[in-house]
This record gives structure tokens, C-alpha cells and sequence, in this order.
């Protein structure tokens, strides 16, 4: 087992990773769950044996794979037929097996040949022989000291090990042997893909496996078999040909190998091209790349590359109007204002006509709204301090009628709509739904914003003090003038001699009094009666100012900031596929 430091194939699929749980229920589930088998297939690979290359020989019935793997291998191990598939299992041929026993159990490979050197009759030479032949080299060429890894007392700088896998047919009639071969494509380290020249344009190779794993063209191999069937000068036109269809595939620069299992012709370059591969020891990373880079084009599949517009502040803006308006904010105001003009008519008015306007309700009392009064009589200041707590008050607005829920709807959707412009179908969609997330709550909490905004309600105005002090002292004045009036009038209707009552300008002072303080109260309450209109507009404006400000931070909370943090989540999902793929 091997530890690796932080490389890019492990930033990147830490990124495939991420994009992955942030796409969950906005990209499709068969892309989500390909990358998360890629995260969790590139784990365990290296976690396994990462000095060991995985080569696959993968090819179709009687293209002669078997008898190439026998070839390049230098050993007969593969049993080898012309007509039907003799490949049911896959077999591994191992050099340096020391800890490749868990790779290969990983790989489900159970038929395994573990190979010290090249076969008689292979050239200990080359490449080929550096890779494969280290034991063989040693055995015949030096003298070992007895320790791993060391020869004649200095530390030996042996390649890593090899595997090759000879597997089934891909276009077997077994079902089993064709899954086997699905399962390997997307494991093994380096694809070698064995064609004749009488199916090298197979429908089914280039579709069903070539083509969907032109990502991985760097650590593809293909070999051009039984050449030794073709003239020698068409074998160039073959492959050109060949060619021409890997390029149509997307393998434009995969190396094509003309070979002859048969002769031998071509088999020394193809091992010369293994033994480059495994001496390299990339070839794995060079696979999972190409798998993150796969699975992160798939996760993005359907992302058009735009960038939602976000949260603007005009559209907040737009979107707090129409909430004010449909959570029933204007009949409030209303009421903030008739409130004030009725108690400013109280505290202000005529005390001979007050009487008439207290049979008219308060309209916020009759609202629930009307709070922070004092405590009435019978009820100590904490229990009036829980009637007034806001969490456990509700409003007694009138139900929302069907135009102000569509109204809330309405603007919630083009709040959606407008914020969301510009990301791909799928990411809107989650967008909208972010948008509506807390719907069935919205009007309970725009309600319960209402409730608990200070409206003002039982705050009056310093100078209503005065003026119902001028008031009572005006009524005052008329009331003594009349009864100064009335005891007159008594005292010569029993015929007693009383003093005249004093005059001012030939007017008695107590038809003065009298007549003075009618016209000063009445007077007083005309005057009066557009200032507290003037205060009473005042104070709604202040209402609606503070009102809109509750129901901003409702909407800001339930609805803005859920798009927003959706927004960022496609961003950041942006973010980590082009980290995953390599863009940046």
C-alpha cells in the first residue's frame, strides 16, 4: 500500500468529488453516479499497488488477441482459436508480483502467471528485456547479494511491475464475457485494442467502446493483427485507413501498431511501447485523469456555460413592494393613520362631541395590532407583556385574498425568473425551488413581521396635551359663565336684589365666559383637525417605512438569501468541475 502527497490527480478528484455532492439533485443521477464510482474506482486503485502498469488486451472474436498476448508475453498462455471466443476468464501474466496479489483480487482476475523473464527464444535485449527481464538478467548476468532490490551491495533501480491481462471477447454471445470486458475497460491502466483487417471498422468497437473512451487516448494503445494475411503494400493502406476511423472517434493520435501474432512481425515495437509505458509508471494516473475528466464533462453536460444574473438590488426592491403590498401592508397603514385621527380627535376635539367618537373601534385594535398600551385593570404588567410578545401574536388582517396570492406568487416567481437568468435549465429549476423553499411559511412569518414592527399605536403627540388642557379650560370657562348665568336668572326669579354681574365693553362677563368658551373649544377643535391629519399622514408614511423594512428582512431571509446560496452553489459546482477537467 502506497501513500501519495497532495498531486493533481488528487486535487482533482477531490474537485469531482465536490462537484458531485453539489450537483445532487440538480444534474442527472447517471452522471452523479459515474463520477462518484470514478472518486471511489481512483481511490482504491491507488490505494493498491501503484508500481505495477495494468495492461488489458481487449478485442473482438478471431481478431487473434489471444495469440498476440502469447506473442508479446514470450510465453504460451492463452489458449488461442480462429473461429470461436476460447477466452472466458481473464488471465494475468505478472512480472514483479510482490503486491500485486491485492491489485489483481481488486481486478477479479483469478488466473494468474507469474513470470521472472522473457520465454526462450525472446532476446534479452532492449526495452522489453529491461522491463520484464530484471530477475532474468540478474539470475544470468550478475551476482545477486541475497536482499530485494539490491545487486552487488548497491540499491537496484528496477522498474515497476507489469500485468498484462488477456480478457474475453468484447462481441461474445456469453453476456457474462462482454460484462467482464465492460467492467476492465474502466479499470485497467492502459487499453490495447486488437483489430484485423477484415472487422477493423466493427460498428460496435468504435461505437460501444472506442468512441466513449476517446478521453483516455493517452494511455490507449491499437494494434493492427494478422497483417501477415495482407500484401505487403496494402498493410500500409489498411492502416492509414484505420487510422482515418480512430480520428473520426476522437483517437486522432492514438499510435496504431501493424502486427502478425503468427510471424512475429510488429510484436517487438508493441513491447517496446508497454515496456515505455510501465518503465514510465504514469500510466495509471494518466487513467484516472482521463476518468475525472470524463465524469466532470458528463457532470457538465448540460451546462451551457452562462452565469445567473444574481440578486440585484432592484430586484429585492421589486420584490419587498409586492410582498408589502400583498402581506396586507397598505390596509395596515390605513389603519395607523385612522387610529391616530381618532385618537387625535379624542385628545383634541370638542369634549362636548368626544363622547361620539369612542363608539367608533379603533381600526389596530380591531387589527390585533394595537400594543404597548397599559396593562388594563385585573392584568399584571408580565401577563400584558405576553399578550403583546409578537411570537405568540397573530394579526387579525383580513385573509389574503386569491388576487394577493398571486400577487406573492407572482413576484416570488419572476424574482426566480429574473435572478436566475442565464443558468442552465436544471440549475433554474433548483433556483425556483430555492426561491419557494419556505412558501408554506411566508405568510405566518410576514404576519408575525407585522405584529412585531412598532407601529406607534398608543403614542400620541406632546401637544395634545395642551391642547386638551386649553380645551377643558375653555369648556370650563362656559360652564361657570352659564351657571353664573343660572344663579341670576334664580335670584330674580325669587325676586332678590342682586348686584348687576360685571361687563367688559357693555358685554357681561358671564356671557362672555359662556360664549367665549364655546367659541375658543370650538374654534380650537377646527384648527386643530387638519394638524392631526397632517401628524396622522405622517405617522402612516413612518408605518409603511418601518413595515417595509420587516417584510425586507423576511423576504431577504426566506427568499433572497436561499437564491443567493443556490446561486454560489452553481458557481462553486462551476468552479470545481473546471478544477476537475483540467481548465484551470
Amino acid at each position: 500500500m502506497t501513500t501519495h502527497d497532495s498531486s493533481p490527480l488528487d486535487l482533482k478528484l477531490a474537485a469531482l468529488e465536490t462537484a458531485a455532492r453539489l450537483g445532487e439533485g440538480r444534474v442527472t443521477e447517471e452522471a452523479l453516479a459515474s463520477a462518484r464510482q470514478v472518486v471511489e474506482r481512483a481511490r482504491e486503485r491507488r490505494r493498491l499497488s501503484a508500481d505495477h502498469t495494468v495492461v488489458g488486451f481487449f478485442g473482438a472474436t478471431g481478431s487473434g488477441k489471444s495469440s498476440l498476448f502469447n506473442a508479446v508475453t514470450g510465453h504460451p498462455l492463452a489458449r488461442a482459436a480462429a473461429t470461436r471466443p476460447t477466452t472466458s476468464e481473464p488471465l494475468a501474466a505478472v512480472w514483479g508480483a510482490d503486491g500485486s496479489e491485492p491489485l489483481l483480487d481488486w481486478l477479479e482476475v483469478s488466473h494468474r502467471h507469474q513470470l521472472d523473464g522473457p520465454a526462450a527464444g525472446v532476446e534479452p535485449s532492449g526495452p522489453w528485456s529491461r522491463l520484464l527481464g530484471q530477475r532474468w538478467t540478474r539470475k544470468n548476468g550478475r551476482q545477486s547479494d541475497g536482499q530485494h532490490g539490491r545487486t552487488n551491495g548497491r540499491q537496484n533501480d528496477q522498474p515497476g511491475g507489469l500485468i498484462l491481462l488477456d480478457l474475453p471477447d468484447f462481441d461474445s454471445i456469453a453476456v457474462r464475457h462482454r460484462e467482464i470486458v465492460t467492467r476492465l475497460a474502466g479499470q485497467v491502466d492502459v487499453l490495447v485494442w486488437v483489430v484485423d483487417p477484415q472487422k477493423y471498422a466493427d460498428a460496435a468497437l468504435h461505437r460501444e467502446f472506442l468512441e466513449p473512451l476517446a478521453a483516455h487516448r493517452g494511455v490507449t494503445l491499437v494494434v493492427l493483427n494478422q497483417t501477415d494475411r495482407l500484401a505487403e503494400a496494402d498493410v500500409e493502406a489498411v492502416t492509414a485507413s484505420l487510422k482515418g476511423i480512430l480520428a473520426q472517434d476522437g483517437l486522432a493520435r492514438v499510435p496504431v501498431y501493424p502486427a502478425s501474432a503468427t510471424t512475429g512481425a510488429g510484436v517487438e515495437p508493441l513491447r517496446s511501447a508497454i515496456a515505455e509505458v510501465a518503465q514510465r509508471r504514469s500510466a495509471a494516473s494518466e487513467r484516472l485523469l482521463s476518468d475525472v475528466r470524463t465524469a466532470a464533462k458528463a457532470l457538465g453536460a448540460e451546462d451551457a456555460g452562462g452565469v445567473p444574473a444574481g440578486v440585484g438590488k432592484a430586484d429585492e426592491a421589486r420584490l419587498v413592494d409586492a410582498l408589502t403590498e400583498a402581506a396586507g401592508v397598505t390596509t395596515v397603514v390605513r389603519a395607523v393613520q385612522r387610529s391616530y385621527r381618532l385618537e387625535g380627535g379624542r385628545r383634541t376635539g370638542w369634549p362636548m362631541v368626544r363622547w361620539a367618537t369612542r363608539l367608533r373601534q379603533d381600526p389596530l385594535r380591531r387589527l390585533g395590532l394595537r400594543r404597548g398600551e397599559v396593562p388594563q385593570r385585573g392584568m399584571n404588567r408580565v401577563s400584558a407583556s405576553a399578550a403583546d410578545d409578537p411570537r405568540l401574536h397573530r394579526s387579525s388582517l383580513p385573509e389574503r385574498s386569491p388576487a394577493q396570492r398571486a400577487q406573492a406568487d407572482g413576484a416570488i416567481r419572476a424574482f426566480a425568473e429574473v435572478t436566475g437568468a442565464g443558468a442552465p435549465d436544471a440549475w433554474r429549476s433548483s433556483i425556483r425551488r430555492a426561491a419557494r423553499s419556505h412558501a408554506d411559511t411566508l405568510p405566518d412569518e410576514l404576519d408575525q413581521a407585522i405584529t412585531s414592527t412598532d407601529l406607534g399605536a398608543g403614542k400620541g403627540s406632546w401637544w395634545w396635551h395642551v391642547v386638551n388642557a386649553l380645551q377643558w379650560i375653555a369648556l370650563a370657562a362656559a360652564v361657570a359663565g352659564l351657571a353664573w348665568l343660572g344663579v341670576l336668572a334664580l335670584a330674580g326669579y325669587f325676586q332678590f336684589e342682586t348686584p348687576p354681574a360685571p361687563d367688559v365693553e357693555g358685554f357681561p362677563i358671564p356671557t362672555l365666559l359662556v360664549f367665549g368658551g364655546l367659541a375658543f373649544g370650538l374654534l380650537l377643535a377646527l384648527l386643530m383637525a387638519p394638524l392631526v391629519r397632517l401628524v396622522a399622514r405622517n405617522r402612516a408614511r413612518r408605518a409603511r417605512r418601518r413595515l417595509r423594512a420587516a417584510v425586507s428582512v423576511v423576504a431577504r431571509e426566506r427568499i433572497a438569501e436561499p437564491v443567493t446560496a443556490e446561486i454560489e452553489r452553481y458557481g462553486a459546482f462551476r468552479e470545481a468541475l473546471a478544477a476537475a477537467s483540467g481548465r484551470h
